[in-house]
């Protein structure tokens, strides 16, 4: 049974949470938007849940919860609940009173999973991009996309044969492994403690490790965050990411897509040639022939396109910042992806919030 929320009563001394948040404290535009975006998600929340039974957690607590997460660097859900306890901005961003109790953690991750069957953080964040298009933030022609690295929740140590035991090094079960002159890939190994992840590096100079691959689209004229999407790390899931997210978006005749130079092939140019994308990818052209021609290349609009991708780094590095995440906290591609979108999401309320007073 879906659980309700209830409008915040007065106290013993007369005092809400409401009138000891600071009146011009940022989060309050940021609650605004996310009251507003829940609104419209409510018959979504109504479909998830009987009629009748013992009331869960509410998705919207739920969910602002997890954006509390997001702009305040808090790495856990246990974390999070233990400030719930004390924090009375926290407490005010839920709608609850100040007396109220917090959640249990246990309780708030298994009441978690449910978003997650619904796909609920996707179309959280599909609603912050149709706010910002109400406002006329976005640019619907012009936009870009890139990927990165995120260290996944597990260490080398589980990284062991597929086909069996490593004989053990003696001690406990947290003795150092010696892994010199091992040789180790994803065909032959696999972790066991996030069978999803894969052993990946960033360079030929950087360390290995257990990672997913987060991938975003961003629009040109205000860098907010399109779509968003988490993948196993392979060296080819940039380019397939890209793709995906740009027909999930419908990109179409009279778009254009900047990139950096890891997407500069002559499948990804194609690929995007058919569905009518112009490709404003960076020029490789160190020891070969660049895939985008000299005629796109030379316009005013790519150089444009080249320079304003740069504000994807942006949103990675609020991500990885603010949002805690370079290593990310949950086992698997379905709960990191429920947790990415939901970083992106954040990131575009922050953005909205700074932006809608100009648009206004």
């Amino acid at each position: 049974m879906r659980g309700r929320t209830e409008r915040q009563a007065k106290m013993l001394f007369g005092v809400t949470a409401d009138d000891l948040v600071p009146a011009k404290h940022p989060i309050r535009k940021i609650r605004e938007l996310v009251d507003g975006i829940l609104d419209e998600l409510s018959p979504t929340f109504a479909a998830m849940y009987a009629e009748r039974g013992r009331p869960s957690i509410p998705p919207e607590h739920l969910l602002k919860g997890t954006l509390l997460m997001a702009l305040y660097s808090i790495r856990s859900e246990r974390q999070f609940c233990e400030r719930l306890q004390y924090d009375l901005l926290f407490k005010w961003f839920l709608d609850l009173n100040i007396m109220d109790p917090g959640f249990d953690a246990t309780a708030f991750s298994h009441n978690r999973e449910r978003l997650l069957q619904h796909e609920v953080a996707s179309a959280f964040l599909a609603a912050t991009v149709a706010q910002a298009r109400k406002r006329r933030l976005l640019s619907e022609d012009h936009f870009t996309v890139d990927g990165t690295l995120l260290q996944a929740w597990a260490s080398l140590k589980s990284f062991r044969p597929r086909d069996g035991e490593e004989p053990p090094q003696g001690g406990g079960r947290n003795t150092p492994s010696d892994f010199h002159g091992q040789r180790r890939s994803n065909e032959t190994h696999v972790s066991t403690t996030d069978p999803e992840a894969r052993l990946m590096r960033k360079g030929s100079q950087q360390e290995a490790r257990l990672s997913f691959s987060g991938h975003l689209l961003t629009e040109n004229r205000s860098g907010l965050i399109v779509d968003a999407l988490l993948t196993p790390a392979t060296g080819y899931a940039e380019r397939d990411a890209a793709l995906v997210l740009v027909d999930r978006q419908a990109l179409g005749a009279g778009a254009t897509l900047g990139a950096d130079k890891a997407y500069d092939t002559a499948a990804f140019v194609a690929a995007l040639h058919e569905r009518g994308v112009t490709a404003h990818v960076a020029q490789h052209t160190r020891g070969r022939r660049s895939a985008v021609p000299d005629a796109i290349a030379s316009t005013p609009g790519y150089a444009l396109s080249q320079r304003r991708r740069k504000l994807v780094e942006e949103c990675f590095g609020w991500c990885k910042t603010v949002g805690a995440s370079r290593k990310l906290r949950y086992l698997g591609v379905a709960r990191n992806q429920h947790w990415f979108q939901m970083l992106a999401a954040g990131y575009n309320l922050v953005r909205l919030a700074r932006l809608a007073p100009a648009a206004g």
